[in-house]
């Protein structure tokens, strides 16, 4: 496809997905970095493996994937003039990312119950290299939340119809990558001891 071929619109559309996907890229190699420093971190003499890994870290996987569905959902309800479904769906979409980012903080709440903290005497290699990574996650997925309240505005505001739903496609590639990079992480932390 001659990407300099279409009308001047589906040329200013595409450079906007091509720079979500050089935005996706450049937070993946954030998370390359961090988890490869925990690997080879995992050499260190004070590399410790006591630490139970958080039940609500667990629970998260199965709302992030349920979030990452409802939202898949949302242009197939727009593009068959189903405003009620998708605005239904944005809105389980909103629900679930809260939920998401409370069972975070709950699952901070349990490495903090087994005595591990984010720095001091009572942290180890592997909490300080937890909270980072996750902290880090959380971050993404709190501006997730704030441009999936975006999307929501302008669903409202009716912007959203079959054929012009470029600012939806965006905030569902940044959403789906988040989730899928919470995924990779869960795993990640949960079998790289």
């Amino acid at each position: 496809m001659d990407l300099t071929q279409g009308t001047q619109q589906e040329k200013v559309n595409r450079s906007k997905k091509t720079m979500m996907w050089f935005a996706m890229v450049s937070m993946a190699m954030v998370f390359a970095g961090l988890t490869s420093a925990y690997v080879v971190s995992k050499a260190r003499k004070d590399w410790s493996i006591d630490l139970e890994f958080p039940q609500p870290f667990v629970y998260s996987i199965f709302v992030i994937i349920a979030s990452s569905f409802t939202f898949f959902l949302v242009k197939k309800a727009i593009e068959n003039n189903n405003r009620n479904l998708a605005t239904l769906l944005l809105l389980s979409t909103l629900a679930l990312g809260i939920t998401f980012v409370v069972l975070q903080f709950e699952g901070f709440e349990d490495i903090v119950s087994q005595g591990y903290h984010f720095t001091g005497p009572t942290s180890n290699i592997i909490s300080t290299f937890m909270f980072i990574i996750i902290v880090t996650h959380l971050a993404h997925i709190i501006g997730g939340i704030l441009v999936l309240l975006v999307v929501i505005y302008n669903h409202f505001k009716q912007k959203y119809k079959s054929g012009q739903t470029l600012g939806l496609e965006l905030g569902a590639m940044y959403w789906h990558f988040v989730d899928f990079l919470w995924v990779y992480l869960f795993l990640f932390l949960y079998f790289v001891k």
